[in-house]
């Protein structure tokens, strides 16, 4: 297994909101210092989980800003700065490398439905416009499209600041492929909580997390004892953890971890349209999984 460049467990933080929608950013600062005090080892801005369909540019910049001030230094920030105009990605990507962000996350480019030629040529335009880490997110269910394991070891192979893939394709033997074919160096991580454990077994050398909002200590025990070869208390801890896991994913992420975050008495707010709040019944269920692993007192 790859020793980690950014660490083993990188958390997909959140964006906090007023009541009224608006970025804030004390209580992202305040996040961005609690995600690193319980433990967890880097942090990923304004991807998915940080609602970024609907924090545009200006505001993203904004939030690098206060993470980065907030962390001053004490773990690597990674920017969300992909898009699915790659013009509009290489030129957001430099104005985020000015900020001194550790590395960029650039997704897979959504709905226009590009051929696996064009994944190579708009991530290869990202990646020569910067000289940062690059680290590739392919989640097909979100982009509709599958990045192929031979476009992203094409990628891995001529770019040579692409260091790494998020992979949450949920498809083991891409993982696989890709983990066999990559250059010394490249790493391979989760992007699914629920797969860090197997993908683990492959090589994989750790996750971009959700659940490490709020089980952080629980989910970095079971990370550090797959990475030590204690496979069996590694399973225990992924078996306990599991219905938490899916229990976040219930609905559209991130209405579930903003929801759960409010139970553990650390509110950031709601999401943005067309996202809406958890339910009553969503909340009372969550509750009752939380209470179950722990999480909250019984």
């Amino acid at each position: 297994m790859t020793t980690p460049r950014f660490g083993r467990l990188l958390t997909a933080m959140v964006t906090p909101f007023t009541p009224d929608r608006e970025l804030d950013l004390d209580r992202a600062q305040d996040l961005a210092v609690r995600l690193l005090d319980q433990g967890n080892e880097g942090l990923i801005v304004c991807g998915t989980t940080g609602e970024s369909p609907t924090v545009f540019y200006p505001q993203k910049l904004e939030l690098f800003r206060a993470v980065l001030d907030a962390v001053g230094g004490r773990a690597p920030v990674v920017a969300n700065a992909g898009d699915n105009c790659t013009a509009d990605s290489v030129e957001f990507a430099r104005k985020v490398q000015d900020l001194g962000v550790d590395a960029i996350m650039a997704v897979v480019p959504y709905y226009n439905k590009p051929p696996q030629e064009g994944l190579y040529q708009h991530f290869r335009s990202i990646a020569e416009a910067v000289d940062l880490p690059v680290i590739l997110y392919n989640i097909p269910g979100r982009c509709v499209i599958n990045m192929t394991a031979e476009t992203t070891l094409r990628l891995a192979h001529d770019c040579e600041n692409i260091v790494a893939v998020k992979e949450a394709s949920g498809d083991l033997g891409q993982v696989a492929q890709i983990i066999a074919g990559a250059p010394d160096g490249f790493e391979v991580l989760s992007g699914d909580d629920e797969m860090t454990l197997p993908m683990m077994g492959l090589g994989a050398t750790g996750v971009i997390s959700v659940v490490a909002h709020v089980a952080c200590a629980q989910f970095k025990e079971m990370i550090e004892s797959q990475a030590a070869g204690d496979h069996t208390r590694a399973l225990r801890l992924h078996l306990e953890l599991l219905p938490l896991m899916k229990a976040l994913f219930m609905t559209a992420n991130p209405i579930m971890v903003k929801d759960a975050l409010r139970l553990v008495g650390f509110p950031v707010g709601g999401v943005r349209l067309p996202l809406v709040d958890a339910t009553p019944e969503q909340s009372a269920e969550l509750e009752r999984i939380m209470r179950h692993a722990g999480i909250l007192p019984v």
